[in-house]
């Protein structure tokens, strides 16, 4: 098939470059949107009499009529037979209504058609993507409700710490996914321009009505700039750093369901729903989910640095290298999508084992905290307190028991200010419930945290 700009040339082009140039095969996923826009366009250009109102209600019906062919798959889309998705609807759109298809493009280019189609794509992934993370954070909350007082150790260098709770370990990571939303609502804010009537960079000598057209598509204004409108890529770069962020924390996360899964803790059980086995090993129950949202996150950083990379050094306006952009957007949007999708379900079915946490607390001195602060509030300064617990603990180790099983006689020998109370002081349940601070991991204050994380998914939904 003769391609639309092949006026210029005198031969026809060759059948590997054909291949090379086409971009058919990935960017056929924005034919509504691109639809949408060749709408909105067509209505404009009739508005300002560019075109007639005929010309307008035939194309505006033989868009339909290509939209709905191409929802039931019923256009062929390969290579072979077009270049683009830009080409294959406005060359389908003439073969069926004539002259009327070939007045669509006037006023306009690819290059802002296609500024347009991602700018349309991206904001409606986005909005999907917050509704995902969304819903993940109402799993967590809900997980947090149903543990308040399940006590855990915390870590810090992957030792265990102090005493917190499962619902407190929670919500930090719904405050990290709170930042998510936010950060993902900012690039929303800041793509909400429409490059459409910037043309090819210069914009047009046609009497458009560029207000017009960015009102119909849900903009709220028009790109200031026509070189601005056909060149800019921000928002795609902005959109895969939002992304790569939220896969660091779904990452995280996963790690650490990995390792909690693991017999060496134990503190929780994955639906089998959501696990897989081994090919030889019939005991295994493998986090495979968690492992696999770690890999992909690499995959989403990549899709950043390769359009850090492929922007770094183009002039304006339109360089061909940014075709690149579209496949490295929609392969760190399926996967973030993807991850979510089952992320949410896994852990919402996930069984947390109390129990095993809380052994895990006693045999990990992490009330050796609380023992000093103890010793300090009667008094003693924070230096003596802290060396005097830890010779406690030394001695706990060289007895193998713990804190709340050292006779009082043993704490007497090292400091003369303890007391029988020390017990009630140093009991995890005691320890947890005390740590009042804001942000803290006492019950009640988790519970004012799950509050105001409630208050902002239903604000945001």
């Amino acid at each position: 098939m003769a391609k639309m700009w092949a006026g210029r040339f005198q031969k026809e082009t060759d059948a590997v470059v054909n291949d090379f140039n086409s971009s058919v095969t990935f960017d056929s996923r924005m034919y509504r949107e691109d639809i949408e826009g060749s709408l909105a366009h067509a209505a404009m250009l009739a508005r300002q009499c560019i075109i007639s109102s005929e010309d307008c209600r035939a194309i505006t019906e033989g868009l339909a009529g290509v939209r709905a062919d191409l929802d039931a798959g019923k256009i062929d889309l390969s290579p072979e037979a077009y270049e683009d998705i830009h080409m294959a609807v406005e060359e389908v759109l003439t073969e069926r209504i004539g002259d009327a298809g070939k007045r669509l493009h006037t006023a306009r280019s690819r290059n802002d058609q296609v500024a347009l189609d991602m700018r349309l794509y991206t904001r409606k992934e986005i909005l999907t993507i917050r509704a995902l993370v969304l819903e993940f954070m109402r799993v967590l909350v809900q997980k947090a409700k149903e543990n308040l007082h399940t006590v855990m150790p915390g870590y810090t260098h992957l030792q265990r710490a102090q005493p917190i709770t499962f619902a407190h370990h929670l919500m930090a990571y719904c405050n990290m996914l709170r930042r998510d939303v936010t950060r993902l609502n900012d690039c929303l804010e800041r793509m909400d321009e429409c490059p459409l009537g910037s043309g090819a960079l210069a914009g047009t000598t046609y009497p458009i009505d560029r207000a017009f057209t960015a009102e119909r598509l849900g903009f709220n204004a028009p790109m200031d700039n026509s070189l601005d409108g056909v060149a800019d890529r921000d928002y795609c770069i902005e959109l895969c750093a939002a992304l790569s962020v939220l896969m660091l924390h779904l990452s995280r996360l996963s790690e650490e369901v990995v390792a909690w899964c693991s017999w060496e803790f134990k503190f929780v059980e994955l639906d089998d729903a959501y696990s897989t086995g081994s090919s030889i090993m019939p005991q295994k129950k493998n986090p495979d989910v968690c492992e696999l949202i770690r890999g992909k996150t690499g995959r989403v950083y990549g899709s950043l640095t390769a359009l850090l990379t492929l922007m770094k050094g183009l002039p304006l306006a339109y360089n061909k290298d940014m075709q690149e952009d579209k496949e490295a957007v929609f392969d760190a949007v399926d996967n973030v999508k993807m991850c979510l999708r089952v992320f949410a379900p896994m852990f919402e079915t996930m069984t947390v084992l109390p129990e095993n946490m809380k052994k895990a607390a006693y045999r990990g001195f992490i009330n050796a905290t609380d023992c000093a602060d103890y010793l300090t509030k009667k008094g003693v300064p924070f230096r003596d307190a802290y060396k005097a617990t830890g010779t406690l603990v030394a001695r706990c180790i060289e007895l193998g028991t713990t804190l709340d099983a050292l006779p009082i006689e043993e704490y007497r020998a090292v400091s003369d200010v303890f007391e029988e109370d020390v017990y009630h002081a140093i009991d995890l349940n005691v320890c947890v419930a005390e740590r009042r601070s804001l942000g803290g991991p006492a019950p009640e204050e988790v519970s004012r945290q799950i509050t105001k994380i409630e208050g902002f998914i239903e604000h945001e939904a």
